[in-house]
């Protein structure tokens, strides 16, 4: 009866120590778990047509504008080094890496502070502004915010992804990553919220 007890109560200690291992692990290394798991598997939101996509910058960083929502071009990590422009044929496109994707003709180019350049999908092209989230959220109970005393207590990371298929055949990948926040009674907020080092633009392909 004794030993019986003995491995009960053992086996108790270990779910514990487990329970509270997996815990701790959740608070403070929350973030990182949930970017794991989302290089496998992330929600999708929403799923809908490109109608129109502009660029406002001067060829280097600036603001990529789809379906009227304002992407940031700046402050990408180095091997993510892009432009954007107009190329000969009079095609607003974006380069990176040797290879370069033409959206389509442009149909606008003035703007009075600096360069505006705009176009819409050509006939025959398939693309697609996508809205995902992470699958696990993680907890902030040490969040705080002192000027406003309300702190998120989760937070969970968004995805907004161009896909872009030519005509041709060629192919475009651009995904943004941001945090999205958890208030009680609120529930989630916008989810275009940055965080220094691990938000922003953080994939560009090109496949021609």
């Amino acid at each position: 009866m004794r030993k019986r007890m003995r491995r009960m109560l053992m086996l108790l200690v270990i779910v514990v120590a487990g329970a509270a291992t997996f815990a701790a692990l959740w608070i403070f290394r929350g973030r990182e778990i949930s970017s794991f798991i989302d290089r496998y598997w992330t929600v999708e939101t929403q799923s809908v047509p490109i109608q129109s996509i502009a660029y406002e910058g001067s060829g280097s960083g600036g603001i990529l504008i789809c379906n009227g929502v304002s992407f940031s071009l700046n402050d990408v990590r180095p091997d993510l080094s892009l432009s954007v422009g107009s190329t000969k044929d009079n095609q607003l496109a974006l380069a990176t890496s040797g290879r370069v994707f033409p959206f389509g003709p442009l149909t606008s180019t003035s703007e009075n502070t600096g360069e505006r350049l705009a176009t819409v999908p050509p006939p025959g092209d398939q693309a697609f502004l996508e809205m995902r989230h992470s699958v696990l959220s993680w907890p902030t109970p040490f969040d705080m915010n002192f000027m406003t005393g309300q702190s998120p207590s989760w937070k969970r990371h968004t995805y907004q992804e161009i896909r872009w298929k030519k005509s041709s055949g060629a192919k475009l990948q651009m995904l943004w990553r941001y945090e999205q926040f958890f208030y009680p009674g609120n529930g989630w907020t916008s989810g275009f919220m940055t965080r220094e080092g691990s938000t922003g633009l953080i994939r560009v392909d090109i496949k021609e």
